[in-house]
């Protein structure tokens, strides 16, 4: 199915938007413009409305949105989004600070629409959507170790509480202030373990990131294409 339902807006004033098929996105989009009320720039948002996901960009005082099943994942939709935003500025420029709500819609609806189905339908899309199967993968892991690493340092952080309460009734205040300070230093100290496990797995997220964007520039997840280039860079030289 793809990508079903497109809009652009600037804070609660609808300028354009087109939808694919009969549904209710064009209400829930506009609960989620007035939930937001104000798209900070350059954030990216999702919200589950089952059986759909919708994306929200918010850049240059504009938001784009776009309604997608969960399928399609989240770099198709924000691929989608990213190409809205230049189209729009590009057709519009300054005008869209002041525009009334719908003045684009007649001319950039037919835009949203070739764009709904150029991302829903074209071959490259195709292979980005096989790449970021093993994009997923690796974040779900990335994930997945996160909320472990979390839910560990609540345990050991409420273990610590249980302790300070237990001997509190058996000593005196001096042993229980130094107990606290040393359910706090532990508590530090695991604190910063967390964080440098956060901070590399993160690291190892934003690689895969390059890797996966370099294999869809490259045509394939070896880079043959990029290294075939290289090789024929190198050797051309020679042949003068």
């Amino acid at each position: 199915m793809g990508i079903l339902y497109g809009m652009v807006a600037r804070g609660p004033v609808v300028l354009a938007e087109f939808s694919a098929t009969q549904t209710n996105a064009s209400v829930v989009a506009r609960l989620i413009l007035e939930k937001m009320k104000e798209v900070k720039n350059n954030s990216i948002s999702s919200f589950s409305h089952h059986p759909y996901i919708f994306h929200v960009k918010g850049t240059d005082g504009l938001t784009v949105l776009c309604m997608a099943d969960d399928a399609s994942g989240r770099i198709i939709p924000f691929a989608f989004l990213e190409d809205i935003h230049k189209k729009f500025l590009k057709t519009f420029g300054r005008a869209v600070h002041s525009a009334s709500a719908y003045a684009m819609n007649d001319e950039f609806s037919r835009v949203l629409c070739q764009q709904i189905d150029h991302f829903s339908r074209n071959p490259n899309v195709d292979r980005l959507n096989r790449l970021k199967g093993e994009m997923n993968q690796v974040q779900s892991v990335l994930i997945d170790n996160i909320e472990k690493a979390l839910e560990r340092g609540d345990r050991l952080a409420l273990l610590v509480e249980k302790a300070i309460t237990m001997q509190q009734p058996m000593q005196g205040n001096n042993s229980t202030v130094a107990l606290k300070r040393k359910a706090r230093s532990y508590k530090n100290a695991m604190w910063w373990r967390d964080c440098k496990f956060t901070a590399t797995l993160m690291l190892l997220f934003l690689l895969t990131i390059v890797y996966v964007s370099l294999a869809f520039v490259c045509n394939g997840l070896f880079l043959s294409s990029c290294f075939n280039h290289m090789t024929m860079a190198s050797v051309v030289p020679h042949m003068f």
